[in-house]
C-alpha cells in the first residue's frame, strides 16, 4: 500500500520547514531506493513503525526496526529499502526550509543519517497529523502544514539518538518503559534503590542508563514531574497555601520547595501564581 501526497511550492516567505512530498508505505516489499549524490535536493526523513528494512551507509548495511529512523541532508547519496520477508511500515517526508541545515548540523544530525527514536509513537502521531492535513489538499492552510512538518521534525530531534551507538541497548528501553510510573509516583518519597530494583539493575548502572535514555539524572526527572504537578496545583488551587502544595508534591520543607521551583522556573511559586490572578 502506498500513500503519496505532494504539496506545491507555495511561494511563501522564508519558513523554518515546509513539506514537498510525504507518505506512508506498508505491505510494499518492493520498496527500494538508490539515489546518487545530488539526486534529491530536499531533506529526507523516514520513520519505521512496523516490520523491517535496511539502509546502507559507507558500504555497511544496517537493519532498521520499529522506532528506527533516518535523516538525509539535501544532496546526500541514499540507499535504503524494505525487507521482502517482513515488509516495513514507514512514514516519510521530503521537506525544505530556511536555515534548516545550520540548525540540524548544530544539533549533531549531520554526522550520521541513522537514528532510533525513544518515543516513536509520538513521532508516528505527528506524521499522521501531517499526512491527514496533506490529504485535505495541503494548500488551504499552508501555515498549518509548516507547523505540522515542524512537529514531526521536533519529535525526531528531541527523542532520537544515533543508531550506531544505541543498537542492542535493552537497558535504555527498560528505562523508557519505567518513565510513566516514575511520573505517576513522583510525589512519593524517592528511593533510588527501589526504582533500580524494578528493572533489575544496580543503582550505579541504573543512573548511567537513565542519563543515556533521558539526558537527565533520575532525581532531575522526578523534580521535573513534581514541579509540573506543583504548577498545576498553583493554577487550580489559588487559595491552597504554598506549604501544602510543597507537601503534596513530595517536599517536606517549604523553603526547599521554593528554592527548587525558583531554580527551574526563574520565579517563586507566589510569583508564578500571581501571573494568573
Amino acid at each position: 500500500m502506498r500513500i503519496e501526497l505532494a504539496v506545491p511550492n507555495m511561494g511563501l516567505k522564508p519558513v523554518f520547514c515546509f513539506p514537498d512530498i510525504m507518505g506512508r508505505y506498508y505491505d510494499f516489499p518492493e520498496h527500494a531506493v538508490v539515489r546518487p549524490q545530488g539526486a534529491l535536493l530536499k531533506f529526507n526523513l523516514h520513520l519505521v513503525t512496523a516490520g523491517r528494512g535496511y539502509a546502507k551507509v559507507d558500504g555497511k548495511t544496517y537493519v532498521l526496526r520499529p522506532g528506527d529512523a533516518f535523516l538525509y541532508f539535501p544532496g546526500q547519496p541514499q540507499v535504503y529499502g524494505s525487507s521482502k520477508d517482513e515488509p516495513w511500515e514507514v512514514y516519510w517526508v521530503h521537506f525544505y526550509g530556511s536555515q534548516l541545515a545550520e540548525h540540524l548540523t548544530e544539533l549533531g544530525f549531520a554526522q550520521f543519517p541513522l537514528w532510533t527514536n525513544r518515543n516513536y509513537y509520538r513521532m508516528k502521531s505527528a506524521f499522521d497529523d501531517l499526512i491527514d492535513e496533506g490529504d485535505k489538499g495541503g494548500v488551504i492552510h499552508p501555515a498549518r502544514m509548516a507547523m505540522l512538518t515542524y512537529g514531526v521534525l521536533a519529535e525526531f530531534t528531541m527523542h532520537s539518538q544515533s543508531l550506531a551507538a544505541s543498537r542492542g541497548s535493552d537497558a535504555v528501553h527498560q528505562i523508557l518503559g519505567l518513565l510513566q510510573a516514575m511520573q505517576d509516583e513522583a510525589c512519593k518519597p524517592f528511593v533510588l534503590e527501589e526504582w533500580a530494583n524494578r528493572v533489575g539493575m544496580g543503582t550505579h548502572y541504573f543512573c548511567r542508563m537513565f542519563r543515556k535514555a533521558t539526558q537527565r539524572t533520575p532525581m532531575d526527572f522526578i523534580t521535573l514531574c513534581r514541579l509540573r504537578f506543583a504548577k498545576q496545583l498553583l493554577l487550580e488551587g489559588k487559595d491552597l497555601p504554598v506549604g501544602e502544595i510543597a507537601i503534596q508534591c513530595g517536599y517536606m520543607s517549604t523553603s526547599y520547595f521554593i528554592k527548587r521551583f525558583r531554580m527551574q522556573e526563574g520565579m517563586t511559586p507566589h510569583e508564578y501564581r500571581r501571573q494568573f490572578i
